[in-house]
């Protein structure tokens, strides 16, 4: 066990990782072949399993300091390419563009029908994974995704029903920075060019879940300010825990990758205060083990500078 000198958490030894990229699953319904990537630590067995969706636009070489963190954790990463990436670079009236939202939940589980496949793939891997836990994960849009998959319900604007799209083989999730719900909190232009968001009911998801918000995540979909993204937290049911990053914009410090450009609020703290905390929640969903996440809900229950973790 470690201790972080800064967030003050502790934190299992890491250990060494391979990445292997791009695995390629047929997907004809999508139009291209799935592209994924596993991180793997090299040594360990019945590794749980996270299975990650990227926020609108990136790809799956993004996400390096949760994706590395975790698997150094004793986790199996699964990051996908999908059709909104801009590597991919949808034409503007491509008829896919309005069905994106499920175009991502298809490729999520594409991956798990293929999880031996994949397994297999990857030197050193093959029967070290334990399918039966596996936890979604995903940052903005890719909160909704790995929502999805454990019971959110998004209204198709095109046939103005909700689905059930959860799949059981997910335990649970964590959603970072990710869309509350729709209605009248959505501006002009939210509701005009992501038309998945206007209506989303969390009261169906009853899956152990962590969101993560930033209190500074003034994005320009809502009229709410930061509190919209918390909305995963206080709208679901069943087991859920919050933590709130002081002064987190919406890449929480720069999770998106080393030294984006894209990071406005760039802090290696904050990066490590949301590395610790997720690492923390995996372990103990997964039953692998609960001690940093019980430190962790004691350090940081009220007056710690970097954030505040709660849980109902």
């Amino acid at each position: 066990m470690t201790t972080h000198p800064t967030t003050g958490l502790t934190g299992p030894a890491l250990t060494t990782t391979v990445s292997v990229k791009p695995l390629s699953l047929s997907a004809p319904q999508r139009g291209a072949d799935l592209h994924v990537r596993i991180t793997a630590p090299t040594t360990g067995t019945s590794l749980p399993v996270v299975l990650f969706a990227h926020g609108f636009g990136s790809n799956l070489d993004g996400y390096a300091p949760l994706a590395d963190h975790w698997a150094s954790g004793g986790f199996v990463v699964i990051q996908a390419t999908h059709l909104d990436s801009k590597r991919i670079a949808l034409a503007a009236g491509d008829p896919r563009r309005p069905h994106l939202w499920r175009y991502r939940v298809q490729d999520m589980r594409r991956i798990l029908d293929e999880l031996t496949t994949l397994e297999k793939a990857v030197p050193g891997l093959a029967g070290r994974m334990d399918p039966s836990r596996i936890v979604a994960a995903g940052h903005s849009f890719g909160g909704q995704t790995a929502g999805i998959l454990v019971g959110l319900r998004v209204t198709d604007p095109h046939t103005n029903t909700a689905e059930d799209l959860s799949d059981t083989r997910v335990m649970a999730s964590i959603q970072l920075a990710t869309a509350g719900k729709g209605g009248e909190e959505l501006t002009p232009f939210a509701h005009d060019n992501l038309p998945w968001l206007r209506d989303q009911d969390f009261s169906h998801i009853t899956a152990p879940g962590l969101v993560v918000a930033g209190d500074k995540d003034d994005l320009p979909l809502t009229t709410r300010g930061p509190v919209w993204t918390t909305d995963p937290y206080t709208l679901s049911h069943g087991n859920k825990s919050l933590l709130t990053v002081h002064g987190g914009e919406h890449f929480l410090g720069g999770i998106s990758g080393y030294q984006v450009a894209e990071t406005t609020d760039e802090n290696p703290d904050r990066v490590a205060l949301v590395q610790q905390v997720t690492l923390a929640y995996l372990r103990h969903v997964t039953g692998t083990d609960h001690t940093d996440w019980h430190h962790a809900q004691t350090r940081l229950a009220g007056g710690h500078p970097l954030g505040r973790l709660e849980s109902k």
